[in-house]
């Protein structure tokens, strides 16, 4: 249970630093891996995965990912993240992650640019009035744009935090049946 409880509330700060601050620091991705390996090492893992397994992880978390950090669609915190999850969930998970949070990334796009139009509409519609050499004009404002509190990018680390998180709870759910 102490278990379950270190990884939820290590995927949580996670989330709440990626979702508020769009930092995560490298002491919080250096601890979900040390605790991370020593819980599988001693057979405690909340995944039920061994060493090797964490180690693999982080392996495929680090190769999965790199490419897009090299290309710059893709910040170094979110490598780092897949590579803590490899720990914690080991290898066999981290499609699904990837796949669950991509999911989720691909919904945050579209309500980015669905209130980026709402707001374009909304400046349509309103006149601007300013002077020009002495002389009133009107016009029509446009200020579409893609960001919310003053970011563009998706908080991808925390949807690939929040999809381990929905991993375990259907992990325990099913346990208990």
């Amino acid at each position: 249970m102490i278990n379950a409880a270190l990884f939820v509330s290590w995927a949580l700060a996670v989330v709440l630093l990626d979702c508020f601050w769009r930092r995560i620091p490298n002491w919080l991705v250096i601890l979900g891996l040390l605790l991370a390996c020593a819980l599988a090492a001693i057979g405690y893992s909340p995944f039920h995965i061994t060493l090797k397994d964490a180690a693999l992880g982080i392996l495929a978390g680090l190769t999965a990912l790199v490419p897009f950090y090299l290309m710059g669609v893709m910040g170094a915190a979110d490598v780092k993240i897949f590579a803590a999850l490899g720990a914690w969930c080991g290898v066999h998970a981290l499609l699904g992650l990837w796949m669950a949070a991509s999911v989720f990334a691909g919904i945050h796009a579209v309500c980015l640019i669905v209130r980026a139009m709402i707001k374009a509409r909304q400046a349509d519609t309103a006149h601007v009035v300013h002077v020009d050499n002495g002389v009133v004009r009107t016009g029509r404002a446009r200020h579409a744009t893609f960001m919310v509190g003053g970011r563009r990018a998706t908080p991808y680390a925390a949807l690939l935090a929040a999809s381990a998180l929905a991993s375990l709870m259907l992990q325990t759910v099913g346990a208990m049946r």
